[in-house]
């Protein structure tokens, strides 16, 4: 059984990598039984778009 800390760290890495058919139904296993990493899977893409946001705007701003 998948422990929280694996969980979170596959929730991580599905961001810059495709996960194996085998992590995938692990993962969706462990985070339809716990809600702390439910809610971490959600709140990873939001996370991963808002620093693409700043850093585009970062950018923006240099060549400006």
């Amino acid at each position: 059984m998948m422990n929280c800390q694996q969980a979170t760290r596959l929730i991580s890495e599905s961001q810059e990598r495709s996960l194996s058919l085998t992590e995938k139904m692990t993962l969706k296993m462990h985070v339809m039984m716990c809600s702390g990493c439910k809610n971490f899977s959600l709140q990873v893409p939001f996370l991963s778009k808002a620093m693409k946001a700043y850093a585009k705007r970062e950018d923006d701003e240099l060549k400006n």
